[in-house]
């Protein structure tokens, strides 16, 4: 993350790559995983949903013909896969697939860090989730908030599920979006597998730039297709389109800011541990914001801080690694692969989740949160920074997340 020059993919390369899937900046610096456990359960899992709601879940193929593929030329239209997790009065079903065999063993395989090949291909395929597969939406017309989710660079829309799922169980509609070619594997519905064809062009000036910009873009046109006249879900009439945030991991948060000041739809944003390769303008984003993320921060937050005219927090999550705002943390523990962090367990979602949703009911629902107001004895590893408290400058340069 410690990179405000102006185009921070053009220095830095490596970066944007390790933060893809299960890689990180300089991996063996910042998140270098421990020995692996003795032993690892035979099927990671997801933890159950808080919220009173279960949780259906279903995916889109959406294809905006309006434009190209911005990464393969061939491609003359811009194919993406949306997956959707939403209360339902169904009282069982089939769990949904977390990731198909062939996603798991590319995610892996493209870590590059050598401690994950001692998870089995499958490993990932095999993780046990909540939400059952295309049960019936349920709640009142115009009636459920709506999340746009963005991932990591590489990593798929299913790294984010665990606090999709819980959202869901509060009431929310959820959309996580595979970028198509940004990321190690995304499957469409005629069993094509597309891959990272973004990641050639990594070393290119403007990089980090050109993924915000398009992410932007993709972004506004999943809200098309679920807000707009013709919706492509069923459940759609369901959304609020009066309440939309966005929420993403690594580059996927540092594009909230982007999609924001493109689409007004977006009224607040969440950016977990994603470095600002594309700045706030000086003019300023005036709608509610949030930075979290790891203890080795970033200089484009301290930048791009003071351009947050509206309400804004900066969270601090000691023991947390770049994965930790993800599924991965722990469910590599699961696995057996330690990758360094201090939270152990469920933690990390823990607290992705309960600030997460904090920042959505007050700004999404209107319900007071004195939990974003001062720390917490209840989770005292998360810290409220700005750019002039100590605790923000113990920071840098130890920590990629693009």
């Amino acid at each position: 993350m410690a990179n405000d020059h102006p185009s921070p993919a053009r220095r830095r390369p490596v970066r944007l790559a390790a933060v893809a899937g299960l890689l990180a900046l300089t991996a063996s610096t910042f998140w270098a995983p421990a020995p692996a456990a003795a032993a690892a359960p035979s099927a990671p899992h997801l933890p159950e949903p808080t919220g009173p709601h279960r949780v259906g879940t279903t995916s889109l193929h959406l294809t905006d013909t309006s434009r190209p593929d911005p990464w393969v030329s061939t491609a003359k239209a811009r194919e993406l896969m949306v997956s959707l997790w939403y209360p339902t009065a169904a009282r069982d079903g089939r769990r949904a697939p977390y990731v198909t065999l062939k996603e798991s063993e590319l995610l892996l395989k493209g870590s590059g860090i050598k401690e994950l090949e001692k998870v089995p291909p499958d490993g990932l395929s095999r993780t046990r989730t909540n939400a059952f597969t295309g049960a019936e939406p349920a709640g009142r017309r115009r009636s459920l908030p709506l999340v746009v989710m963005s991932p990591g660079f590489t990593w798929p829309r299913s790294s984010l599920t665990s606090l999709a799922e819980d959202l869901a169980s509060r009431g929310y509609v959820v959309a996580s979006v595979d970028h198509t070619y940004e990321n190690f594997a995304t499957t469409f519905p005629d069993g094509r597998v597309t891959t990272c064809a973004a990641c050639e062009n990594i070393n290119a000036d403007g990089f980090g730039q050109k993924v915000i910009r398009n992410r932007a873009v993709d972004i506004s046109f999943v809200l098309d297709q679920l807000t707009g006249p013709h919706p492509a879900w069923k459940g759609a009439t369901l959304i609020d389109p009066a309440r939309i945030a966005m929420a993403g991991q690594s580059i996927g948060g540092a594009a909230a800011p982007e999609t924001m000041l493109k689409d007004a739809r977006v009224r607040a944003g969440i950016n977990m541990d994603g470095s600002m390769f594309l700045p706030i303008p000086e003019s300023g984003l005036a709608r509610p914001f949030m930075f979290m993320g790891a203890p080795s921060g970033d200089s484009t937050w301290e930048r791009d801080w003071q351009h947050l005219a509206g309400w804004r927090r900066w969270l601090v999550v000691q023991g947390a690694v770049h994965p930790s705002f993800t599924d991965y943390d722990m469910l590599l523990q699961q696995l057996g692969v330690d990758l360094g962090g201090g939270l152990k367990g469920a933690r990390s979602t823990d607290i992705t989740r309960t600030y997460v949703e904090a920042f959505l009911d007050l700004h999404l629902r209107g319900k007071a949160q004195p939990l974003l107001d001062k720390p917490s004895r209840r989770y005292p590893e998360v810290r409220f920074c700005s750019p002039s408290m100590e605790s923000c400058h113990e920071r840098a340069a130890l920590h990629g997340a693009g």
